[in-house]
């Protein structure tokens, strides 16, 4: 089964968030399933560095712009299709955002360029190589399932939803630019949204099959509150839509081996050198209290806000907190000021894949109270490290975390603490909790081992992905 996963970031290349991971993550684990992946990338400067030269498979004089080329490489373990038009992705910045911090202005034609690749390959084939089916990856590729249906391709495709609160909008103005049919900027089975373009959506009304991350999240998304506007439209698709849990990298991820952390170790037991460590880092004092850790965008989505409100419940019982990110400008300077007021508290703004593992491995516990979470992937980094979340209950958070109710804590089966719902005072409360818990030694240390026992790994969910590539494939 050949498969073309088409996305805009891919670990190791090129990352700005969880979408990388699992783009990056999928064609290393799914050849156990029977399933040949190939990944499209743009050629952003780090990702020609990466390939170097490699063998053209297909040209485009035309594209978007200027001329286009794909070249096939295999690079770290991963074999890749990558888009080198220096015109659209030769640049300095992040994939999105310029040095000066703004959304390239080009951006709806430089991953139209990247979707009208996909489709072109799926129809056509790159070299001597064709996919059977199209897997594509947010709105940066939302428009490769529609581009293939125009141009009368066949291959199936599945899209996947990592965040729907990003839409890929366009001026209608650009219809022509973007190669899009005037009789398709409908709102009815079209892709328009609210007088604009819409990527995202044009992907959820085109694509064959819809998946996204968690199954609380698939089931979250034809709400009001968590669809952004397009819950009616997943809720059309209700039927075609499944979720499929991420899975983590657990060799990476692996306190018995990681090169990152003070001590390797095995057991909940081996948790106390690097939570020394840890303290030591970050100039804390040792305390009676859980050391906690926050690794996360500093954004409203992430819950940080509320934390701020809750920190003295968690402070006042002899806890700790690390807090390791960067984002929005308002809360990088409200937490260096908690920082400031709190010796308890420390913070690191920026991130340094090194010092996350350092903090899970360190950490009692990863407080993670976001207002919305596809999935999310620091609570399973958690779980591996022995290190307890506590995390709201939404998306992704709710299918990986086992909730210290009073029938999971008789049944020894607990491995985090829930907050339903989210406000501040609620999650002062589960703060109050976990203090709680963790001075009770024998459960906390019971709650370490069901954690690190936890299956975070990738096999399920690429067990589940060929079974859903089959399933649209139908009978050979």
């Amino acid at each position: 089964m050949r498969v073309l996963s088409v996305a805009s970031e891919c670990v190791p290349f090129v990352k700005t968030g969880g979408l990388a991971d699992v783009v990056g993550a999928l064609p290393r684990v799914m050849g156990v399933e029977g399933v040949e992946m190939r990944v499209l990338l743009p050629g952003y400067p780090r990702v020609m560095e990466a390939v170097g030269a490699g063998a053209t498979v297909m040209e485009d004089d035309t594209l978007f712009g200027g001329p286009g080329r794909v070249i096939a490489a295999r690079a770290r373990g991963i074999d890749l299709l990558v888009l080198e038009a220096p015109h659209l992705y030769g640049r300095e910045g992040t994939p999105y955002l310029g040095p000066d911090g703004r959304d390239w202005p080009d951006n709806p034609e430089r991953f139209a360029a990247l979707s009208w690749i996909a489709a072109r390959i799926a129809a056509e084939g790159a070299g001597e190589w064709r996919p059977d089916l199209l897997h594509c990856h947010d709105w940066q590729a939302g428009l490769a399932p529609y581009y293939l249906r125009k141009r009368g391709g066949t291959a199936p495709t599945v899209f996947t939803v990592h965040n729907i609160a990003f839409h890929g909008a366009a001026p209608a103005s650009r219809l022509q630019a973007l190669r899009l049919d005037p009789a398709d900027f409908v709102q009815d089975r079209g892709f328009e949204f609210w007088g604009r373009i819409n990527a995202l959506k044009a992907a959820l009304v085109w694509c064959d099959r819809i998946t996204t991350v968690s199954p609380t999240y698939a089931r979250e998304l034809t709400r009001p509150e968590f669809g952004a506007g397009l819950d009616g439209v997943v809720r059309a698709r209700a039927g075609d839509l499944s979720g499929i849990l991420n899975g983590i990298d657990t060799s990476d991820w692996n306190p018995a081996t990681d090169r990152d952390i003070a001590a390797r170790y095995r057991t909940p037991r081996g948790k106390a050198r690097n939570r020394t460590a840890l303290r030591a880092e970050f100039g804390l004092p040792k305390a009676d209290g859980p050391l906690c850790a926050v690794v996360s965008r500093l954004t409203q989505q992430k819950g940080l806000d509320l934390l701020l409100e809750a920190l003295p419940a968690l402070l006042d019982r002899g806890g700790q907190l690390v807090l390791l990110g960067t984002g929005e400008a308002a809360l990088e300077a409200a937490w260096r000021e908690a920082a400031a007021r709190h010796p308890g508290v420390a913070v690191h703004i920026g991130y340094d894949e090194p010092m996350a593992h350092r903090l899970m491995a360190g950490a009692d516990a990863l407080l993670v109270p976001s207002r919305f979470e596809p999935c999310g992937l620091t609570q399973l980094y958690a779980l591996r490290y022995g290190t307890i979340p506590l995390v709201a209950l939404t998306g992704g958070l709710a299918d990986t975390v086992i909730p210290a109710s009073p029938a999971a804590l008789a049944a020894g089966a607990s491995t985090g603490v829930q907050v339903h719902p989210l406000t501040a005072e609620t999650l002062a409360l589960g703060l109050m909790d976990l203090c709680a818990l963790h001075a009770d030694r024998a459960t906390w240390t019971r709650m370490q081992e069901n954690a690190m026992a936890q299956p975070v790994g990738w096999e399920a969910s690429a067990a589940a992905y060929a079974r859903l590539y089959r399933e649209v494939l139908g009978p050979e």
